[in-house]
């Protein structure tokens, strides 16, 4: 999220999005929490409930601390794809649209109705669109390697903050709240900044679980592929 203006942060507040924009997002999130409520209640063991809020609990705290960038302005980890990797895509999803829900009510940061665009943009893009991306890179270069999963992380994590950006000035736009080229230039010069503060926390993150834990990474690495000291068990 960046403070430069209400206008031009991603969780977007109440009465920045027109009608249509509103009802689109809030179906597409609706749908979202409902499909992946289904899929984790048949793909995923019980201990996957555990790390989930756990998961939950820390980014939700993370994304308390803002870090300053260049301009007099300051982020936040929004925790998507950090949220994916360790999770997966589907229960990464249910996590993160619980922790826009609490702070929508309870610490309105971003509108009760603009739930679903902020769900939409930072859950589905940022979780799904982020996964994915570090999927892809992660078995690129090497589906059991520290450096196939950080440089996936990193970029996914990266690339997940600036298409939201982007997808959220658009439907600003749309909702003639800001003009196309001012939210597309605004939103996107400060979120491939605070991108960058995206990716250097969630590889911090990464890293140390890989390396002490990497049982908790969502397809974790083969017990083959690791040092023969490791004891940890792969899912």
């Amino acid at each position: 999220m960046v403070f430069v203006s209400t206008q031009l942060a991603l969780h977007v507040p109440d009465g920045f999005l027109n009608l249509p924009v509103t009802l689109i997002t809030w179906i597409c999130a609706l749908a979202l929490v409902a499909i992946s409520l289904r899929q984790v209640q048949s793909d995923y063991q019980e201990r996957a409930v555990p790390l989930m809020g756990v998961c939950a609990a820390f980014i939700f705290a993370a994304q308390m601390i803002n870090f300053p960038i260049p301009g007099g302005t300051s982020g936040h980890l929004l925790g998507g794809t950090l949220a994916g990797v360790l999770l997966g895509p589907w229960a990464g999803s249910l996590v993160m649209s619980v922790v826009f829900i609490v702070q929508a009510f309870l610490f309105q940061d971003g509108g009760v109705t603009a739930l679903g665009a902020n769900i939409f943009n930072m859950g589905l893009i940022g979780t799904f669109g982020g996964y994915y991306l570090y999927r892809t890179i992660r078995y690129m270069m090497g589906r059991d390697s520290l450096k196939g999963v950080l440089t996936g992380s990193a970029i996914a994590s990266w690339t997940s903050v600036v298409v939201a950006a982007i997808i959220c000035a658009v439907q600003l736009a749309i909702s003639g709240t800001v003009p196309l080229p001012v939210a597309l230039s605004a939103m996107t010069f400060w979120h491939v900044m605070i991108g960058i503060g995206e990716a250097i926390i969630t590889v911090i993150a990464v890293s140390y679980i890989f390396k002490t834990r990497p049982d908790l990474i969502y397809k974790a690495p083969r017990l083959g592929a690791l040092e023969p000291d490791r004891s940890y068990s792969s899912r």
